[in-house]
Parts: structure tokens; C-alpha cells; sequence
């Protein structure tokens, strides 16, 4: 690791049977050598209380990132060789990279209760360096009091699917609605409906790898696909919101409300019980034949372990990890990560058990089949939004897209994409930035923005417990291009807003040096107080200094005038940052 990063200390008690919160917020570079580093990701926080029950002795530092990107952070880490000892992250965004930095754990105990096709799917070169931690199931959910009162099934073909679209219409209902807001849902549903056919073929794995390396195109491929759809949309199992509304608005509405049956969308449900007591089911994407009724999957994290704890030295480490792992993947890990509030969550492990009238249990049973395959997600990024509005259109009879129009899109999209790959990189980082640095960053991008006479972030790398600073820097910014995916992971959790708040040289100072006291203990975050032109600010002048949202405390809102106004931060900071071409730590004077 180049730059030491430093972490609230975490002391695994018995005592406390919680994550100790005791460590001070004090920058150092000293690094206690027994001590496992972990990367900072939510859901872990039973866990991790399990962990501190089996193993005491164990102390973990954990990361505190509370950014605009964490998935974008935790890869910046792993290109600038800077990641923790264990390693969590979304998506594997980088085959190469994660076998270059990542500890191989495919000979280790714990992989051995795990289901051969989630071993298969998570392998690189018959490596494994990152597990799904659990998986989420996704399919097409349904009311399932409703269709059990109409003495409805579950249909196994498309004929069956069809025919019960029809009864549906006939009781006055809507077959099914599909999820618009975020066009996601739309670009997955005509995806999901490609793996029901040839996408998960052989053929169809070696056209994804080449179309999304420019040497494939849709035409020619996606058309069997795109007349699927449009007798999906045909029967009424695609009708969209005209409002736009959120997923959980739709499901409160249409399927809460007995309009539709079936709803489509590709978030899990937070409780597989209605607000109005009727039960949800979840059925597979259906086939046109029935063969292959498939459901989706995506791992709400990927743990792996860092390669430096094989080196000569870190035996004990190393040790400590595979503790931590051999836990998470012991049938009482699993079960941190699943309760009631999360119906759709599968263990990853085959002794797994899921009860026959859950939700998710024919979703398990397509796991074990091999009738489950992995969202798509990874390596679609840039085109994935677009392409889903498209599809969109099409699903709504707008601008006359229909799905041959689709298929142009498609191609459109990822050529343009891949021949403007250079263009998106709008500024370089000529070395890696220590946290205060990348504050100060932000700093002058905020204050420039805003015509300020100055600017105060927040920023830490100490995790302190219970507590996240959405509302400063946490992230470093690393030696590398810069594109608005890495711009973003050094931008606040928080956006949307910022203050201009009105005071003197010398109380200016004094805020700086007190730090920003979010949870009114006592235990400050820092700030870094940048000035235009790099000078001191005079005591006695009055100045305006500009604040991140939610950046100082009420009290100090209302001593000195807070000003809130709109306007995005991770804008003004993509603008400054491609306005200076390349910045360093102490460079790029804010004129």
C-alpha cells in the first residue's frame, strides 16, 4: 500500500459485542501491522457484530467512504494499489486487475458449500478472487392472493403466459406493468428476455465480448429478441407509467391496488407483503417454449482478500482474513445478511435452505439448475442508460421506435462510445492525493463555482461508528485519467446544495481549526479552509466562504447568515477539473 490510510479502530470485544467506537479523529501514518484493514460497505453491521462474538481477538480498521460512487472508489483503490486488506466492492469491473491485486481463494476450505454454478459464474481463469457475499434473486413479481382468488397459475410457456393476459384483460385488470423511471429496468427486461434464448449460449456470450469490443453489431442478432419483446408488449405484460413514478409508487399503486397482476422491475421488494396483505410471488422470465424459464441474480457485494497478505511476513494476517471469510461463508453468516426485510436475498451457499412458500424458493431451485444467470451490469455502463431509453420509447409507442430502430440504437450507442473513449477523460491526476489534498480540490472547484472568497470542506479517512460523512470528502483522489466516473468518487454523498456563510478572516480561522462537529460529541471532522489565490485571509475582513450542503453545524448557520443556494457540487467539480487539464497535490492556484 503506497499511502497509508487511516481508519477508526475497530476492536472485535465480547464485552462490547458491537464494533468498538472509541479511537479519536487523528490523522497519522502509523499503522498497527497486526491489524486487518476493511473496505467500508453497507449491510455488514451484523456481521460484523457476529465477528466481534466469534473472534475477539481479531482488530479491524475500517474505511469510512461515504462518496457519490463507492462501486468507482473501490476500483480507483485497486488501480492505485491502495486497497484494503479485505476487499468489497459491487460490480468486478476489471478481470486483469482483480487477478494482479487479489488473493486467489479457490483452494480454501470455505468454497466448499458453495454452489457449483456460483463458483462457476464468479471464477477468472479458474481463479477465484472475488465471492458474491449473497445473491439477489430477480424475476417478474406478481400479487399472488390475487391470482390464487381467480384460481390463476403460473403459466410455464408463452402460450400459457398469453392465454392468462387475456383472462386478466377480461377481468377488467392490466396484465402487467414495467418500471420507467430509471431505464434500467426497461434495458434489463429486454436483456432478461434475450438470456431466456441465445444470450447465455456460447454464441451469445462471444457476441457480448465482441460487441462490446467494437467488432460485433446488434444487427443480425437481436432481432429474434426484439419480436419476443414486442409480444411481451403485445399482451400487456410491459405497460408503462406515464408519470414516471418510482418503482415503490407503481407497486403501492398497481400491484398494492389490484390493477395489475404482474410487475417488472429490476429491484428486489423490501417485504414479500403488500401494504393491503395480499402476498407477492416472484416467476422466472418465461420462454417462448418453456425450455428455459430463467431468473436473474446480482450479488449486493463481492468480498476478496488482498494479495500482499500472502507475502512473506503477513502469515498471521492472512490468517485472521480467512477467519473472517471462513465465517461469512458459515450458514450463521448467511444468515446476517438475510431477515424479513429482505425477501429476495439468497444464500450463496448450497446448505442454504429456503422454505417452499417463500418467495424466492423456485428462484433457489434455478440457481441449483442452472436456470439462474447474473444481471447485466459490468461493462454496459456507458451505454446501459441510453439503451434503455430506447427501449423505453418503444415499450410507450414514442418517436416512432419500434425494436429494428432498437437494434440501430444499440449499434449507434456503442460506436460512438467506443470512438469518443478518448474524449471522456477530460483531465489528469499527475500523482496520488493525501485526503486533505483532494479536500482542498473540491474546495476550489466549489469555491471558483460560486464566485467565493473562500472555501471549508470536511473530509476524513477516520471511520468513526454510526456516523458517515456525507457531507465532505472521503475519498482520495489517485494518479490517473480522470473521467466522470472518477470525478464522482471524490465528490460528497450529498448533492444538490451548497452555503455561503458570511464572516471574518479570524472567525473563518477559528471554525477551520475547530472542525466540523456533525454529531455534537466532542469528535470533529476536520475541515481545510482553501483561499482564492492562495493567501491568508485577514482577521478583521469579512469574506463570503462557501460550505458543501450540510457542511457545518445549525449553530454556525445561523451565527453567520447561512446562505443556501441550489447547484450541483459534482458539477462545478467535473467543470474546474476539465478546465485545468491536469492537477497535483499543491498545484492549480484558485485565481
Amino acid at each position: 500500500m503506497r499511502i497509508k490510510r487511516i481508519r477508526h479502530l475497530l476492536v472485535f470485544s465480547v464485552a462490547a459485542a458491537l464494533l468498538s467506537a472509541c479511537a479519536p479523529a487523528v490523522e497519522t501514518s502509523e499503522q498497527k501491522s497486526d491489524v486487518l484493514t476493511w473496505g467500508m460497505w453497507g449491510g455488514y453491521d451484523d456481521f460484523l457484530a457476529l465477528a466481534a462474538e466469534t473472534y475477539p481477538d481479531i482488530e479491524l480498521e475500517r474505511s469510512c467512504y461515504a462518496g457519490a460512487n463507492a462501486t468507482g472508489y473501490s476500483w480507483a483503490q485497486m488501480r492505485g494499489d491502495d486497497i484494503p486488506d479485505i476487499f468489497v466492492t459491487s460490480q468486478v469491473l476489471d478481470e486483469d486487475l482483480a487477478k494482479e491485486r487479489l488473493a486467489d481463494l479457490s483452494s480454501y476450505d470455505f468454497l466448499n458449500d458453495f454452489s457449483t454454478s456460483v463458483l462457476d459464474q464468479a471464477a477468472i481463469d479458474g481463479g477465484i478472487y472475488l465471492l458474491p457475499v449473497n445473491n439477489a434473486m430477480y424475476g417478474i413479481y406478481y400479487n399472488k392472493t390475487l391470482m390464487e382468488e381467480h384460481g390463476w397459475q403460473v403459466p410455464s410457456d408463452f402460450a400459457e403466459l398469453k392465454a392468462l393476459c387475456a383472462e386478466i384483460e377480461e377481468a377488467g385488470l392490466i396484465p402487467g406493468v414495467i418500471g420507467t423511471e430509471l431505464t434500467g429496468n426497461t434495458f434489463s427486461a429486454v436483456f432478461n428476455l434475450a438470456k431466456t434464448s441465445w444470450l447465455t449460449t456460447p454464441e451469445g456470450v462471444n457476441w457480448e465480448q465482441d460487441f462490446l469490443a467494437g467488432k460485433a453489431s446488434a444487427e443480425g442478432m437481436w432481432e429474434g429478441t426484439m419480436a419476443y419483446a414486442q409480444e411481451y408488449i403485445d399482451i400487456g405484460m410491459f405497460t408503462t407509467d406515464p408519470e414516471d413514478r418510482p418503482n415503490a409508487a407503481l407497486i403501492e399503486d398497481y400491484l398494492a391496488g389490484r390493477k395489475t397482476v404482474f410487475f417488472t422491475m429490476s429491484a428486489t421488494m423490501g417485504s414479500s407483503v403488500l401494504s393491503n396483505g395480499d402476498e407477492v410471488g416472484m416467476m422466472p422470465y418465461i420462454g417462448e417454449d418453456g425450455s428455459k424459464n430463467i431468473y436473474m441474480y446480482n450479488s449486493s457485494s463481492r468480498i476478496g482478500i488482498s494479495k500482499r497478505l500472502t507475502e512473506p511476513g503477513n502469515e498471521e494476517k492472512l490468517e485472521k482474513a480467512l477467519q473472517l471469510l471462513s465465517l461469512l461463508y458459515a450458514p450463521e453468516g448467511q444468515a446476517a445478511f438475510i431477515n424479513e426485510g429482505t425477501p429476495c436475498m439468497l444464500s450463496v451457499l448450497d446448505s442454504g435452505e429456503v422454505q417452499e412458500d417463500s418467495m424466492i424458493y423456485d428462484a433457489q431451485q434455478a440457481m441449483r439448475e442452472g436456470r439462474a444467470f447474473q444481471m447485466t451490469y459490468a461493462h454496459w455502463e456507458n451505454v446501459l442508460a441510453d439503451m434503455g431509453q430506447a427501449y423505453k420509447e418503444w415499450f410507450r409507442g414514442e418517436n416512432d421506435m419500434d425494436g429494428s430502430k432498437c437494434i440501430a440504437r444499440m449499434d449507434e450507442l456503442q460506436s460512438s462510445y467506443l470512438n469518443t473513449q478518448d474524449t471522456i477523460y477530460f483531465c489528469e491526476s499527475t500523482a496520488d492525493f493525501t485526503i486533505e489534498e483532494t479536500a482542498q480540490l473540491a474546495g476550489k472547484a466549489l469555491g471558483s463555482a460560486v464566485d467565493a472568497d473562500a472555501a471549508m470542506i470536511p473530509y476524513t479517512e477516520t471511520y468513526k461508528e454510526g456516523r458517515r460523512l456525507n457531507a465532505g470528502v472521503t475519498g482520495r483522489l489517485y494518479q490517473d485519467r480522470i473521467n466522470i466516473e472518477v470525478s464522482n468518487t471524490i465528490a460528497p454523498g450529498l448533492e444538490g446544495e451548497y452555503a455561503i456563510l458570511t464572516m471574518t478572516g479570524a472567525q473563518a480561522k477559528e471554525m477551520a481549526a475547530a472542525g466540523f462537529d456533525q454529531a455534537g460529541d466532542g469528535d470533529p471532522y476536520p475541515y481545510t479552509l482553501v483561499v482564492k489565490g492562495g493567501g491568508e485571509l485577514e482577521d478583521n475582513e469579512v469574506y463570503q466562504i462557501a460550505f458543501l450542503m450540510q457542511s457545518y453545524t445549525e449553530e454556525a448557520g445561523q451565527a453567520y447568515n447561512a446562505r443556501v443556494e441550489k447547484g450541483a457540487v459534482r458539477g462545478f467539480l467535473r467543470e474546474w477539473l476539465t478546465e485545468q487539464k491536469t492537477v497535483s497535490p499543491g498545484g492549480n492556484l484558485w485565481e
